[in-house]
């Protein structure tokens, strides 16, 4: 199976994107995208069906690798067939660097 990607760029043009970061909690608080829900990457075996958000899902971490795994994990799964888990590339901490809209703090917004 393949999952698709993201660009930074891309996501930031989104109007409305749905937005999970798997990053741990201490990463999240210290700076994420504006409406990104936590889910770390570490708890979400057992958490699955809080990613049913919508159609599509974009799962970022601060690099990519994380978001990766988290992606293929949920698009292995059945009862989530009726979602698509998009990687976002380059993650947060591309976010971050190309300066766009950081909120510091644990809620999404």
């Amino acid at each position: 199976m393949s999952i698709s990607e993201i660009s930074i760029k891309d996501l930031a043009a989104h109007p409305r994107p749905i937005v999970i970061d798997v990053r741990e909690i201490d990463e999240y608080v210290n700076g994420h995208v504006p409406g990104a829900i936590n889910i770390p990457l570490s708890e979400v075996v057992g958490r699955e069906g809080e990613f049913a958000l919508g159609t599509t899902v974009y799962v970022i971490c601060q690099a990519g690798g994380r978001s990766m795994r988290a992606c293929e994990h949920l698009a292995a799964l059945p009862e989530l067939d009726t979602t698509t888990f998009i990687n976002v590339a380059g993650g947060t901490g591309t976010w971050i660097l190309e300066g766009h809209e950081v909120v510091v703090g644990d809620k999404p917004n």
